[in-house]
């Protein structure tokens, strides 16, 4: 173990779409503890302008300055880094000011956009190039959509930084682009790990506005506006929060699901190649960049914001009662397909979910208890038919589900996924983009030697608990499920 002054510490800046968190990791040679410095909610509003959901990126860059603060006066820290969630981007103009407003992925301005695009550039050729699942949001069909209603920002701008390579620039003065996220984007080639200029094209874009990407673990540079004070460096961790959790998931071997539960819930497998045939395009397959030349094998999947927009239509009852009430409900007594694209972002989410219920010969889930049982259920069904997805993509049967990442915390979650999947599932840790992040900081200074080696490290620092089936779903609640997500109207 480190002596004390040798312990070295880091602030690990992880921001999620609901909040953000600014976390000390302090490591001594053999465990790493996790101390929450900072937590906020992350600033989502109207812009008055344009009438776009957009992220308030000053507001953030504050809260994070202010958590950085608080990790420094926990412990000297030796370096920070970022992490967020995908696809979303500010753009910079030639004097390194903001250009136009940072859209959120929620704002439904890119409907139509997928469509439009794949009449250019069939959607098996931009599957085959970047190896990325269609979503509307992703950065592509965003660009486009800025394209055509706000040529002059583009006009403009001379840099492209996705939300973490912003926040980076902000503190170290630095323009880059970080590989993981870049990945999300829909532009990078898989084959080149470089941007693909038919794909910039067809965004809206220049020649030149995005950097070629570096690698997770790269030391940008020390931390500005620390004159007089002790120097921080500034790295490059996963990017985008999925990566950082998965190079923190303690993985015990190829035959492990992972399932990074949140506000999205990421569910695939890591791999040394990409999947990218016609069998994984038809099931939405993306190949997302993990770290040390790993990709994420996955399916983006709605998630716990479909229970985070009910309880706040519900008063906020504490989160305990929320999943009692859904406990005390019957099991399997109305579905519904959590990717529905009427999901991302409905007026009413309790209203939604019910009449898609009603449309689809459900019953009508009434209470919090009958409504939240809804989304659990199906949300256990759908990880047990990604599961199968990736069994028959891999040719070989999973064994396991590792559940990470704050839904983890779930015990009814987790037991109905054990169920489901008909395997064992293990929960925890919470925090691993946090910690994904932080082993990613200490890999850049050299502290860790490799992936291994950090797994290793969460896995002696922080325990899991382990869940076993213990009740067979029906083959007709499977069959029943299948059918309403068959007779769900793709998101174009």
């Amino acid at each position: 173990m480190l002596g004390e002054r040798e312990r070295v510490h880091v602030a690990a800046v992880d921001v999620g779409a609901g909040s953000g968190r600014v976390m000390l990791a302090s490591f001594d040679g053999e465990r790493l503890d996790l101390t929450e410095a900072h937590r906020f909610e992350t600033p989502l509003g109207i812009d008055p302008v344009t009438g776009y959901d957009c992220w308030d990126s000053e507001a953030i860059v504050k809260e994070i300055g202010i958590g950085i603060d608080r990790a420094d006066a926990m412990a000297p820290i030796d370096s920070v880094g970022c992490d967020t969630w995908g696809v979303d981007y500010v753009l910079l103009d030639a004097d390194l000011r903001q250009v136009g407003v940072s859209v959120a992925y929620r704002d439904d301005r890119t409907t139509g956009l997928i469509d439009e695009v794949t009449a250019i550039l069939p959607a098996a050729e931009i599957y085959r190039r970047t190896g990325i699942q269609f979503q509307p949001y992703n950065t592509l069909y965003q660009l486009r959509a800025t394209a055509k209603a706000h040529p002059d920002w583009l006009a403009a701008a001379r840099h492209i930084l996705f939300t973490p390579d912003y926040l980076h620039f902000r503190l170290s003065g630095v323009v880059s682009n970080e590989y993981s996220i870049s990945t999300t984007s829909q532009l990078l080639s898989l084959e080149t790990r470089d941007w693909d200029a038919d794909l910039l094209a067809l965004a809206g874009l220049r020649p030149g506005m995005l950097r070629k990407p570096i690698e997770p673990g790269t030391v940008l540079g020390p931390m500005i506006g620390r004159e007089g004070r002790r120097p921080v460096m500034v790295i490059a961790p996963g990017g985008h929060d999925t990566a950082s959790a998965v190079a923190a998931a303690p993985l015990g071997g190829p035959d492990e699901v992972f399932l990074s539960s949140g506000t999205w819930s990421l569910m695939g497998l890591e791999s040394p190649v990409p999947y990218v045939d016609e069998r994984a395009l038809g099931f939405n397959i993306g190949n997302e960049g993990g770290v040390c030349g790993r990709y994420r094998v996955l399916k983006n999947l709605m998630g716990l914001w479909l229970i985070q927009r009910v309880r706040k239509e519900f008063g906020e009852p504490a989160f305990g009662d929320l999943v009692a009430a859904a406990a005390a409900a019957p099991a399997w007594a109305s579905l519904i397909n959590p990717d529905d694209p009427r999901f991302l972002n409905p007026a009413s989410m309790t209203g939604t979910i019910q009449a898609l219920a009603a449309e689809h010969g459900e019953p009508v889930p009434d209470g919090l208890g009958a409504v939240a049982r809804t989304v659990f259920d199906s949300l256990a069904l759908d990880y047990a038919r990604v599961k199968d997805e990736l069994e028959l993509l891999a040719g070989r049967p999973l064994t396991h589900v590792r559940i990470i990442g704050g839904g983890s915390r779930n015990g009814l979650l987790n037991q109905l996924t054990a169920d489901a999947c008909g395997i064992p599932v293990s929960a925890g840790p919470v925090e691993t983009s946090a910690l994904g992040n932080a082993a990613l900081q200490l890999m850049g200074l050299g502290v860790i030697g490799s992936l291994e080696e950090a797994r290793g490290i969460v896995r002696r620092s922080f325990g899991v608990t382990e869940i076993a089936p213990t009740t067979v779903v029906p083959k007709r609640v499977h069959d029943r499920f299948r059918l309403i997500v068959q007779a769900t109207p793709a998101a174009h």
